[in-house]
């Protein structure tokens, strides 16, 4: 086994080390991108690759892969969580202080770095104006420090280009005419790379950052119409390429059982009055499909036989009598 180790990441090492301790054969290493893992990838002997990261190094490696198809001695199988876009959808049944919290803590913990992150919600416009009010001051009370500080709820970015990345979209909105920032929106990266909890209220359901994952503590709303509720699950289908977690607030039973069938393609883990983040590790099994990536849901069972290969055997004591059919046989 080989695992390529980010250099961002140095406490992923001790999990290495934790491998390591139980004698699996594994070489590993936090080197250049693509010195390790180019390598593995063209091997011959590849058995299959299980790939957490961006799309976009996911489709990388496929191509790979599929270029070098006739070289290996098996077809590798290939395991990806990747990228989310991740939705919050409020009925006009939904509570509203929970909607507000979830969406905090969906939106804002880890600094939006996540997979998993709220990233975008649809609001009906009978409860906008009361869940504005609250979402902004609750947003305002977030304290912003080092990660030793306990009675902070975020912290910087992990680095520069992240930090750039993010600064990039909110300067997007600002120049947006269809967006309005209603809170937030600053960054500062004199002492660390922070950027502060930030949300955009916006008029067009496919601007930018309705669609593209920013992986930041940036959330965008869209306001719909009440009587288009309907219309606007289709909307939050149609609208990214991803589909890893999704939630819907509501009390109102039907628009619950509507969410859950019209959205069944929209998020591989599809919550219900509760953030679109946050699964447990041995309850809730963990993946999306489209370009969020294969849904082989880690966490389950199932997902041990793409890393097998299973053999069947046939034993038979009774000897083979006649190569006839039975219905071939002539009577004697």
């Amino acid at each position: 086994m080989v695992v390529r180790i980010t250099p961002y990441v140095t406490h992923t090492y001790t999990t290495y080390n934790s491998i390591a301790h139980f004698h699996v054969p594994c070489a590993g290493g936090g080197g250049g991108k693509k010195t390790i893992s180019d390598h593995a990838i063209k091997h011959p002997d590849l058995a299959g690759i299980v790939f957490t990261g961006s799309t976009a190094v996911f489709r990388q490696i496929w191509e790979t892969i599929g270029t070098n198809i006739g070289k290996y001695k098996s077809y590798p199988r290939i395991v990806g969580e990747t990228g989310g876009k991740n939705f919050h959808m409020v009925h006009a049944s939904a509570d509203v202080d929970n909607v507000v919290n979830s969406t905090i803590r969906g939106a804002f913990e880890y600094q939006g770095q996540k997979c998993s992150t709220t990233s975008r919600m649809y609001v009906p416009r009978s409860l906008w104006k009361t869940m504005k009010e609250k979402l902004v001051g609750e947003t305002q009370k977030i304290k912003m420090g080092q990660p030793d500080d306990f009675s902070a709820f975020m912290s910087s970015v992990i680095d520069g280009n992240a930090f750039k990345d993010i600064s990039a979209y909110i300067e997007h909105a600002k120049n947006d005419k269809s967006c309005n920032i209603i809170v937030g929106g600053d960054c500062d990266s004199i002492k660390g790379y922070f950027i502060s909890p930030t949300i955009i209220e916006t008029t067009d359901p496919k601007t930018k950052t309705m669609q593209e994952e920013i992986f930041g503590p940036v959330l965008t709303v869209y306001v719909y119409e009440d009587n288009k509720f309907e219309e606007t699950l289709e909307l939050v289908d149609q609208t990214s390429e991803y589909a890893l977690t999704g939630s819907i607030f509501a009390r109102d039973r039907r628009a619950i059982h509507l969410a859950t069938q019209k959205l069944r393609h929209s998020a591989g883990n599809f919550y219900v009055n509760d953030k679109s983040t946050g699964s447990i590790v041995g309850q809730q099994p963990f993946g999306g499909a489209r370009a969020s990536g294969t849904n082989d849901k880690a966490g389950w069972a199932t997902i041990f036989n793409r890393f097998v290969s299973l053999r069947t055997i046939k034993e038979n004591y009774l000897p083979t009598q006649d190569w006839r059919y039975p219905h071939m046989k002539t009577e004697s």
